[in-house]
This record gives structure tokens, sequence and C-alpha cells, in this order.
């Protein structure tokens, strides 16, 4: 037996004829019929023998041996029409024509001969007013060899549609297989379902358990339930405001009744029958001294299954006009086609990983039959994406270390790091000796080294970076370090000029073994704000090998900057270093990159985001940094906490002040910008001498600005958050953050390591914009941790990923919110990526 389904909208009869019996009569027709796929397929009353083909429609006794071979099907047929809850709007559910027999015909009913409320698998034989019956128009007739699906109300011969002809394949267009409007079609297209596979892997965000069948007597109230039963009664009932209401009585197996009332529905009354069996969803609530069921969904029950109750039931991410009930019914259409989707893992990976194969999971997602299946879709589906990402950020790491290299060969200088350390006044942490120790093993290969170094505020990054530049010049080799700001990149020249001369000057004072082999390196400073002059001598410089070490900007990897040997690039405070400046290095003899980053993030994020690097964490702070007082201030306090700012200048120090903004917006009129609060705190502290610096001042301004505030020419700077990175002024005590709310705690972290960085006491205030935002417990964490991986770990929790960065646009979705929060998922991810890469079958070196 086979199934057609055809749309209420055909306006005719269609044909799907099998193969012919031997012997039939031509008589019917002017010509044969044409093969496609194995079938014979053509319409009636196209042809010129619209008299045989009517006697062989309305009175299958009186043919011929050859035309009774085909009205043998006609025989005994049924119209079984489905009875889902379409919304207002849209095209009925489609009718299907099911016809028994070795060789069928198909005629779907359209409008003008099916009434809507014809009953269910109500049989029905071939009448005249299944064929079409209008005239026949020049150069509109059969189109030979293909199925004619679509009829036309003006014309007898049909418009050729592929809708129905060809098998759904996973790249037919949606507007081909669904039956709907061209709104719903472009909305569609708005969140990128164009084809049947982008349907089919738009997955559920949840799914809600309806399985469980009630009666009236069982169901709780105000509680959503499930119930067969029957209606009847039903009406249509006008109201004030030209409202209508469509009411009813429903009645359950156990003979109990409960009124059932559709607010504003007017089409469900079309679309039910009187006595008919229904299975309603929906919250029963007391009404007066009775009980009703308000706006209940509804499904008429029959030989199909139940899409919106009676199961583990998919709830969608919802987008205009397209909403949860309607996705159901249309996976449905494709569900067949979910056998066509190829698998994406390895087979190997997924027998060792003992995952669900990506068929069962695209299945499970949308057609549960149970919530372990619905596990372990999920969990699938999160190794899946987990797995891409690590095994592209190990195929870029790779790439990255495609070339060997000779050059890069930097051996590692043990007593130089060892007189390094003797010469500070303070002692390396633990930390800083295996950072170090990991960075110079792996420049001691002939492949370029990627690795990420994470510290907190204060951790000793800087102690890493110049021991490990100071062992590249020690063999010869050029070291660039690239940072985000001019001022940044001045503060770094001038505390590496500072140490690795002081370094120097000890190896010779002590008349060191190592002495004679590290000479004094030449440091140089290279900005956009540069002399052309000076610029193009350090160009030439850097060209000739004159210059060892160079700070700057990104400018610094371009075109025109050339080196003799740069062998260690490392990049402060970037994120992202793009694909772009990955291939800028490589033609400049891919060096050693190491990436540094003060934002303390999370292992399982660090393992997602930086993916392509080792990873190197520092742990522990260097020397005896006092701990960092900090309080969540709520608006009302302000007067208390100035006066104790004033008198922490009486003594001497000095103060930040952050605000989220520069300018005044109109619409953010609440929170407070640079500009006007440099205005009152001018007012407020008329002896005091206030300083304003934002990222719109030219560079050269800010780089006074800041000068003139570290040698005390000021004594409050109001900045927006540029002060977050690298900003070293031991003599500020106090900093005072406008707006907290609006900062993650990542990034208030940064800032409040902005003090605490002299031998005073330091202070933190944290200012809401309103009263209740002070109660936070976001903010409160603040007051209780010091530690920033911890605040990192909250704010994974609480913001999502994106807030780690500073902002939601990190290119980590927040679907991964749930992966990032499982190491060991993450830890199964990377292996599964490295023993699929490893050509050998050998596991890669593994970061976790």
């Amino acid at each position: 037996m086979k199934k057609v389904k055809f749309d209420r909208r055909l306006q005719g009869a269609v044909t799907v004829i099998e193969p012919f019996a031997p012997g039939r009569s031509r008589s019917a027709y002017d010509q044969e019929p044409a093969a496609v796929n194995g079938k014979h397929h053509v319409a009636p009353g196209c042809s010129a023998a619209a008299g045989a083909k009517a006697k062989l429609f309305n009175d299958p006794a009186s043919c011929d041996d050859g035309q009774r071979s085909l009205a043998s099907a006609l025989i005994q047929h049924t119209v079984e029409r489905t009875g889902t809850d379409s919304e207002e709007g849209e095209n009925p559910a489609a009718d299907m024509v099911t016809v028994a027999g070795l060789t069928g015909i198909a005629f779907p009913p359209g409008r003008h001969d099916m009434p809507r409320n014809a009953s269910v698998n109500r049989a029905r034989t071939a009448t005249k007013d299944n064929r079409c019956t209008g005239p026949k128009r020049e150069n509109r007739g059969c189109i030979p060899g293909v199925y004619p699906s679509v009829f036309s109300r003006r014309n007898c011969c049909p418009r050729y549609d592929r809708r129905y002809t060809a098998p759904v394949q996973l790249s037919t267009p949606l507007a081909a297989v669904l039956r709907t409007t061209k709104d719903h079609l472009r909305a569609l297209e708005g969140i990128g379902l164009r084809t049947v596979q982008d349907l089919l892997l738009y997955f559920p965000r949840a799914h809600e358990d309806l399985s469980a069948m009630h009666t009236i007597a069982t169901a709780g109230l105000d509680e959503k339930v499930t119930i067969r039963g029957t209606l009847h009664h039903i009406k249509l009932v006008r109201i004030r405001g030209g409202k209508q209401l469509v009411t009813a009585k429903f009645q359950d197996a156990e003979g109990d009744s409960v009124d059932v009332v559709w607010f504003n529905q007017p089409h469900v009354k079309r679309m039910i029958e009187e006595g008919g069996d229904v299975v309603l969803t929906g919250k029963i609530v007391e009404k007066g001294s009775k009980l009703q069921f308000q706006s209940p969904q509804f499904e008429k029950e029959g030989a199909k299954p139940l899409i919106h109750a009676g199961r583990l039931v998919p709830i969608y991410p919802q987008h205009e006009i397209i909403n949860t009930k309607w996705l159901r019914e249309k996976m449905m259409l494709a569900r067949d086609a979910i056998d066509l989707l190829p698998e994406t893992l390895p087979q190997e990976v997924v027998d060792e990983e003992h995952l669900v194969s990506r068929k069962d999971m695209v299945r499970f997602l949308h057609f549960p039959d149970r919530p372990e299946d619905v596990a372990g879709a999920y969990d699938r589906l999160a190794f899946e994406q987990m797995y891409d990402l690590q095994r592209e950020a190990l195929e870029r790491k790779r790439e990255w270390q495609g070339t060997h290299q000779k050059r890069l060969r930097t051996p590692m200088d043990i007593e130089l790091i060892r007189a390094l350390f003797a010469s500070l006044h303070f002692t390396p942490t633990n930390s800083q000796k295996i950072a170090i120790y990991e960075i110079l093993r792996d420049m001691e290969k002939d492949v370029p080294m990627s690795r990420l170094l994470e510290g907190d505020v204060g951790s000793g990054k800087t102690l890493v970076a110049a021991s490990v530049m100071a062992n590249t010049v020690r063999h010869g080799g050029q070291c660039a370090l690239m940072v985000p700001t001019e001022v940044l990149a001045r503060q770094h020249a001038e505390s590496l000029s500072r140490l690795l001369l002081h370094f120097h000057t000890y190896l010779q004072q002590q008349q060191h073994p190592v002495a004679a082999a590290f000479r004094q390196p030449v440091v140089t400073l290279l900005t956009g704000s540069t002399p052309r002059a000076e610029a193009d001598a350090i160009k030439r410089n850097l060209a000739s090998g004159l210059t060892d070490i160079v700070i700057g900007t990104h400018a610094l990897i371009e075109d025109t900057v050339r080196f003799t040997d740069l062998r260690l690039v490392i990049v402060d405070e970037q994120h992202r270093f793009g694909v772009m400046q990955r291939e800028r290095l490589r033609e400049k003899g891919s060096p050693h990159f190491l990436s540094m980053t003060a934002t303390p993030i999370p292992r399982t994020l660090a393992l997602t985001a930086y993916g392509d690097h080792d990873l190197s964490v520092l742990l522990e702070k260097p020397g005896r940094r006092q701990a960092i007082d900090t309080k969540v201030v709520a608006p009302g306090d302000r007067k208390v906490i100035e006066l104790f700012i004033d008198h922490q200048i009486r003594e001497g120090r000095q103060v930040f002040v952050i605000c989220p903004l520069i300018t005044e917006s109109e619409e953010l009129d609440e929170v407070r910008n640079v500009e006007q609060e440099a205005k009152r705190l001018r007012a407020a502290f008329p002896r005091r001498r206030i300083a304003m610096l934002h990222g719109k001042l030219p560079p050269p301004e800010k780089q006074e600005i800041m000068r003139a505030f570290r040698d005390k020419a000021s004594d409050i700077l109001v900045s927006t958050s540029v002060i977050e990175v690298g900003i070293d002024v031991p003599n500020a005590t106090i900093i005072l953050i406008e707006g907290a709310e609006r900062f993650g705690l990542a990034q208030l972290h940064q800032l409040r390591g902005r003090v605490g960085r002299g031998d005073h006491k330091s202070y933190c205030f944290l200012f809401t914009t309103q009263q209740t935002q002070a109660s936070s417990p976001r903010l409160r964490a603040m007051e209780q941790y010091d530690s920033g991986f911890m605040l990192a770990e909250m704010d994974l929790r609480l913001r999502g990923p994106g807030e780690i960065f500073g902002t939601r646009q990190s290119g980590i979705p927040d679907s991964f919110m749930r992966s990032l929060l499982k190491p060991e998922l993450i830890a199964r991810a990377r292996r599964a990526a490295e023993r699929v890469l490893s050509p050998e079958g050998k596991k890669l070196e593994s970061v976790l």
C-alpha cells in the first residue's frame, strides 16, 4: 500500500500509475505515458480522449479489459484527513489518499469536492468531480516525462510542481516541502533555515514531559495536563468588542466533563468536529463554581501519532511568527529525511566515547521516547561541538608548527636564568619558575612554540617575559613585544630596559661566568607616534640586527618592519591573535609565539578559546603584596566615602575614579560619564587637582596625563576602563568604580589591580547606580574573594563566557555553557581530537 500526501490547494486530479498490466487498451489515451523513476505518470483530462477517460472514471464496469486493469485500483480507497490545530491563516493539514492494489491511481480531492467536515476514514469512490473538467488551453498541456502535481482552478491542465515528485533530500528547499505561507518561509530564512537539513539541525532548547495521560478527576488545578476525550456542544459566541469565543463541553473516558473555551480563536470551530475524539493539553482552572479548560492545545486522535502531547514534547527557540507548536508540526514532515544525515564524527570516536549516532541524536532531540534518549542526544551534541573546537585548534597548531627550522633552536641557559633570579630583590614564585622552564623547553625545539601564559594581577608575568627574552638575546635572537596601547608599550619599555640594565650591571659587578656571553641588550620603542625619522632609524637597526628587543603595538608586524633573526614574539593582553597576524608572523620567519594575559580564565574556557596554545599558569604572587579592601557602596553612602578619599589625599595618596562612559548618553542617563564626573569632582574637592583620561584623547596627550599622574602632579584621575591594563602607579591607593554592576567580575578584578602596588594599604569601592543593586551577590563576591581565578569561575557561571573577555562577542556561543562547566567533557574531546589527528595513532602531547 502506498500513501501519497497532497496539498488541499490542489484543484483537480493527480494520477500516480504503476506500470500498466499487459494487454491494456490504449484507446483511453492518445499518447504513451512517460516513465519516471520506474512508474508511469499521466494526468487525466489533459488528453484528447477525455470522453474515454470519463468513462473509465465514472463507470469502471463498462471498461474493456485494459481499462478494467486500471479501474480496479479505484474500487476501494479511503480519504484520511489529518486534524492538527494549525494556526489561523495557514492551510489546513493535507488530505491523504491511500490507494490499495498492485496498480494505483490517487486522486486528491480539491476544495470544490471535499467538504471541510469530511469524516475520518470515510470511504469514497471515484466520481466525475474527481476529474478536471475545465477547457484545455493551448501550450498548457501535460509536460512529458514529469508528474503534474498542481492544478490550476482556471485550467484543465496542470502546472508542473516538483514539490511531490522527487524524493525529499537534505538539500531540498523548505519551500518545496512545507505547506505554509510565504511569510513563514521568509521568517525561516531569517533564522538561516532554507533546506530540509537546516530544519532538522534546528534543535529544541528543552523538552517538556507530556507523556502522562490524566483524567479530569486526577488533573490538578493550574497544572499543565493532557487528557483524552470527546468534544460536544461546540459553539461560536460573539462578545463585546467584536471578539469571539469558541466554547465546548469536554468529556473524558471516565464520563467526567469540563467546560472548554478558546479566546478569540474562531478558526478552532472549523477544525474540530462534534463528538470527535481529541487530546487536550493545558491548565484546568476554577471559573466561579465550575471548572474550565482555557485555550488548550488540541489534536485529533486517530491513526497518526500525537505531536503536541502524549510524549516528551520538544520546545524550540521561537522567532517572529515561527513558534514552537508550528515547528513541531513541520518537523514531522521532514522526519523521514533524518535517515539521510551523514555521520560527522569518526566512527572510532563514536565507539570509544560510547556516543549515539548522529541520526539517533537528531531523532532523539526531535522525537524522543524516553528521558534517557534526550540525555544521550545532548551528550553527543555537547561532545561534538567541543570536539570540533578542539580539532580546529589542534589543526591550527599543527599548521603553525608545520615547518622545521634549525635557527629556532634556542638552548636553555640555566646559569643565565639563575643569575637573573639572583639579581632581583625578591624571590620568584614556583609558578614563575615552572612557566619559564616550560617556555624555554619549547624554544629548544625546531618548530615554532605556541603557548599562552595566564596569570592573575600582580603574578609576575613581566619577569617571565624578561627571562625568556634574556635567554633569546643570549643566543643571538631578536624579540618583539606587542601590546594593545601606546601607554602600556611605553611602560613595558621602561620596566624591561630597567630590569635588563640592572641584570647586566649585576653580572659585571659579580664577574659572573655568563657575563662574557651576555651583552647589554638594545631595547627600542616603536609606536604610531614615533617621529618618522626616528622610526626609520629603528627599522634599519632591526633589519641589520643592531636592535635586540623592540616594543610596540601591532604595527611591529607590518610589511615595513623587517628583522634579521626574529626568534620570539610576545603578545600581551590580546585575547585573540587572528589569522592575518599569524600569516604576517609566518612571513617574518614563523618565530616562537607567546601570548600573555592578566585576565584569569577558567582552565576549561582557556582550553576552548585558546586550544591551539599550550598553557602555563601563574597561581602565586611574588613579594608581600597587601590585600585590597573591597566594599560595595550604594548611592546613599557616597558622602562617607568621599570624606575618606579626601583624608587619603591629605595623607599624600592618589585616587582612580572609573566611569563606564566618556560622555552623556540619552539611553543611559543614570550612568555616570567621565566628563560630567570630572566636573562634579572639581566642585566636591575644590582644593584637589583633578585630571581626566579616556580612549578618544590623542596618544601624546594620554601619555602626558599618565606621566603627570605618576609624578603626583594630580590627585584624582577620572578615566574609563582604559587604565584596566598594565598601568603601574605605586602611590595610588584608592580606586572608585562607578556603575560597577555594568562590569564583569573579571574586569572589576582587573581594575582593582591598578592599586595595591606600593607599600601603603589600598582600597576598592564599587558604586552601584541604584540602591537595590548594592545587594547583588555577584558584586558581593568581590568583597569575599581576592583570587581572579575564583571570580572568573563565578563569572563564567553567572554571566556567560563572553563576559570573561569583557564582551559577549567573544566567538564562543552561550549554548556551550553546559560544556564549559564540565572539565571532563573538554578533556574527552581534546584527547579524541589528538588521537584522530595523530598520523601514527600516537597521542600528541596534551595540555590537560
